[in-house]
């Protein structure tokens, strides 16, 4: 426990706010650094590769004798902003609570597969263990996307915190854009004048109207139901002036079943509705980015497999997306599984150091058994 809290702590200590997220951010170079460093003097074979400019992927090989199964075990270097926190970057220890940015998502569980990286290496397995130390999980997972175009495996964990509980899905989400196109014209001339955010208006009432119908199909048994929001409105150029244009960014998160075709079409249908109903409503919507929901069978036999190292642990749906729907999109049986705590992207954000400690056994366990 004293070695994962010290490491815990040194990992929180680094500054790896996403500059995807946060302009001028100081990314993930420095943690990425330490990650490698720490993996090289455990023992295990470092590559470090950037998966954009100046942001590396570190990925430790414990390898395997030979004859046995490979598992990886992901887990992404960068945290949200530290806006209105205390002290983000100085870790504190209270009763068996570490804080600090990303203590919780996902710092913790990053140390959590160095140890078991090392861990195996030292036992000799026959199948290699991968700990893949992520950039860009927080923005738009280029860090996993170019690690499945390299690396391959019998199985992963992806250590995003559940609670100890074995996660087998999650939501996609699908990012939007509608736009109403009004006609500019001095605020004196309604004649002349089509308000564009006004029109705007008729569409976030259908957008609430499709929300609610949503979330009254109970369309997956761990998940719930699909769900929309509106994110972001802006339009309009000056005060006295008819707004020509308005823009609404939303997102719509999906549940196994449920795809981005679909998505489409509801918004494209909502649209064309409206302007039916309305003929000066003119409005057109397009999907900006996307991404997949993910579902692992629970009769996987590497989902029983770590859910027997758990002590039988419950089965989860987590509501975040995570870079668990890109390794099992690569063809990787893959599950969620990481430490308790509070706080991912919140002004207080803490982790339970004895969940910790026991995911890296469970990570061990796991890595004992699978690679032989």
């Amino acid at each position: 426990m004293k070695e994962l809290t010290e490491l815990v702590s040194r990992l929180v200590a680094i500054d790896s706010v996403n500059p995807s997220l946060i302009r001028g951010a100081a990314g993930e170079a420095e943690i990425a650094g330490f990650v490698a460093s720490w993996l090289r003097g455990a023992g295990l074979e470092v590559e470090v590769e950037d998966a954009a400019p100046g942001r590396p992927n570190v990925v430790g090989v414990a390898r395997g004798s030979g004859g046995g199964r490979s598992l990886l075990l992901n887990a992404h270097m960068d945290t949200v902003g530290v806006a209105g926190m205390e002290a983000p970057f100085e870790p504190r220890v209270e009763k068996s609570r570490l804080y600090g940015r990303g203590a919780y998502d996902m710092k913790a569980s990053l140390a959590a597969i160095m140890l078991a990286g090392r861990e195996a290496a030292r036992r000799k397995l026959r199948g290699d263990v991968v700990a893949a130390a992520v950039v860009d999980e927080e923005v738009a997972s280029v860090g996993t996307e170019a690690l499945v175009r390299k690396w391959k495996a019998d199985a992963a964990i992806v250590t995003e915190p559940t609670g100890l509980k074995v996660g087998v899905a999650h939501k996609g989400f699908v990012a939007f854009e509608i736009e109403t196109v009004g006609r500019a014209a001095h605020g004196s001339r309604p004649d002349l004048g089509v308000d564009a955010i006004a029109k705007m208006g008729h569409v976030l009432v259908g957008l609430d109207a499709l929300d609610r119908a949503l979330r009254a199909r109970q369309r997956h048994l761990l998940l719930g139901s699909g769900s929309l929001h509106a994110s972001i409105i802006s339009g309009g150029q000056e005060y006295s002036s008819y707004p020509e244009r308005c823009l609404l960014q939303g997102e719509r998160r999906i549940v196994p079943g449920e795809s981005v075709g679909q998505v489409e079409a509801e918004l494209s249908s909502l649209v064309g509705r409206l302007s039916i109903q309305d003929a000066q409503l003119e409005a057109s919507s397009r999907i900006v980015f996307s991404r997949e929901p993910f579902e692992v069978r629970k009769d996987e036999p590497f989902v029983e497999l770590v859910r027997r190292s758990a002590g039988g642990a419950e089965l989860s749906g987590e509501a975040y997306w995570a870079d668990s729907a890109l390794l099992a999109g690569a063809g990787i049986p893959t599950v969620l599984f990481g430490p308790g705590g509070e706080g991912a992207h919140a002004v207080v954000e803490w982790v339970d150091l004895g969940q910790a400690k026991r995911c890296l056994d469970v990570l061990v366990a796991v890595a004992s058994e699978w690679c032989g």
